[in-house]
């Protein structure tokens, strides 16, 4: 393992970092099954949501071994946030412009994906990614962190956990911070809610003692505080089920499958392009969708690395990583890899920042996350017994922490605060890394061409920032 991964270089063990894994496999399971839900509409258990589940634990961990292996860096990977919803509409629109099945649209969409990957491969390999990090300027950059971290206590609050009330007609869930936090008064949100009010209530409790735990532990200087706090967490979440609401939190265990659907893969996603069908869309059409893609899982990516790396103290005095050309390149290969088996876009995950916070520094993380994503194809019902709430507990301290990234931003230099400013809040509310540095780097270059200070704007930062603009104003 020292040999492997420098494990005394980088001040870690072998506990460390398997702690670290664990951490971070258990902040993020929730994709094993959230993944094939949004790609597949909900049709669980149809031979494409089950070879999209297979898809996603095998390309995940796939892309983790490679940043393992090739940067020894501890990020974890699987199909993006927002990449996989956005996918999802593609899929339904090819389908009902050309008339196919939506398994159909699915394995023409898959195009996207390949062809995506391999452009990030070959300018990962021409060290042009690692350009396009050096252009994104120093303020910028520094303020990618701490938008993180609002993003991520916005998960934990908001959308990781939605209760869906019974007769609620829009069929829309309930959120902590929105709808509990945000209620008039308590009885207000107890009628809209009715018998799925205790359930809410269970969920804030369990959510803020996993949370307290962490920070007290943390404070008194223990590792895997966050591990212990998640667990902790579920505790208490499993016990309220058992007890307050009269259910079996395990029940779903009884009636689990744990033979790997590897069948249903190969039928339905394991190397099904169909670019015939892709390009019958028209040319322009599909061109536009595969850029679209390109920039938005770019920008998300560097977002997150750079963003985790300098909370963990892997940046220079330059906000530079070391190794940065091979994790691009891993990623790359994991969004290659994922399209092959079925999946789309393989990024690098935000919730990589809850292993880097219990101490992992090194690929060692990753391959006990991505080992964990492999497992899953036998023990997913497992990994389904976690409580959403007890990750919001994660997810929430590790972005306070994030947070405190604030400090390298120089709050008395207007030009540099205004896109940090607007990075700050567009990235919990759009829910994209990507997005949000696009409109940091587009505020931050109007206004140096504006206060007299063009030629410290790079001319790469100029073709970002115009590409930015494209995309949020001509792209159709």
């Amino acid at each position: 393992m020292e040999n492997l991964f420098k494990l005394q270089q980088n001040g870690t063990t072998v506990r460390t970092e398997l702690i670290a894994g664990l951490t971070t496999f258990m902040t993020m399971a929730y994709i094993i099954a959230l993944n094939p839900n949004l790609l597949t509409n909900f049709d669980v258990g149809s031979p494409l949501w089950n070879g999209v589940f297979m898809a996603t634990c095998v390309a995940s961990a796939i892309g983790m071994f490679c940043m393992a292996f090739l940067a020894n860096k501890p990020f974890a990977m699987a199909p993006g946030m927002g990449l996989n919803s956005f996918f999802a509409v593609v899929v339904t629109n090819i389908a009902g412009m050309l008339g196919i099945s939506y398994t159909e649209g699915f394995q023409a969409a898959l195009c996207i994906i390949l062809v995506e990957g391999i452009i990030f491969v070959i300018l990962s390999i021409l060290n042009i990614r690692d350009k396009i990090v050096e252009a994104i300027p120093y303020g910028v950059r520094m303020g990618i962190s701490p938008a993180i971290g609002l993003m991520l206590m916005n998960i934990g609050v908001g959308s990781n956990v939605g209760i869906y009330a019974e007769g609620n007609d829009y069929a829309s869930p309930f959120y902590v911070m929105r709808d509990f936090f945000g209620a008039l008064t308590p009885s207000v949100i107890k009628t809209n809610m009715g018998a799925e009010y205790t359930t809410m209530v269970l969920t804030v409790i369990t959510m803020f003692v996993g949370l307290f735990v962490i920070v007290v532990l943390a404070h008194k200087g223990v590792r895997s505080a966050v591990l212990i706090g998640m667990l902790c967490a579920s505790i208490v979440n499993w016990i309220g089920q058992a007890v307050v609401l009269g259910s079996n939190p395990f029940a779903s265990l009884s009636t689990a499958s744990w033979i790997p659907p590897v069948n249903d893969m190969m039928s339905t996603t394991f190397f099904k392009f169909n670019f015939s069908t892709f390009f019958d869309i028209g040319w322009f059409t599909a061109i536009t969708l595969i850029i679209t893609f390109c920039m938005i899982d770019m920008f998300d990516t560097i977002g997150t690395l750079v963003g985790t790396a300098t909370r963990a103290g892997m940046v220079d005095s330059e906000g530079n990583m070391d190794h940065m050309k091979e994790a691009l390149l891993s990623d790359a290969v994991g969004t290659v890899t994922g399209s092959l088996c079925g999946t789309s876009t393989v990024t690098t995950f935000v919730e990589s920042a809850s292993g880097v916070e219990a101490g992992g520094r090194t690929g060692l993380t990753a391959l006990t996350t991505g080992i964990l994503f492999l497992l899953c194809m036998f023990i997913a019902p497992v990994a389904a017994v976690i409580p959403a709430a007890a990750t919001s507990s994660a997810l929430i301290y590790v972005g306070v922490l994030m947070i405190s990234g604030l400090k390298n931003i120089n709050f008395n230099s207007i030009e540099e605060l205004t896109p940090v400013a607007l990075m700050l809040i567009a990235m919990p509310i759009s829910g994209s890394i990507g997005h949000a540095i696009g409109l940091g780097l587009i505020s931050y270059t109007v206004i140096k061409v504006f206060t007299g200070k063009a030629s410290e704007v790079s001319v790469l930062t100029y073709v970002i920032s115009a590409l930015f603009l494209i995309k949020f104003f001509l792209v159709v």
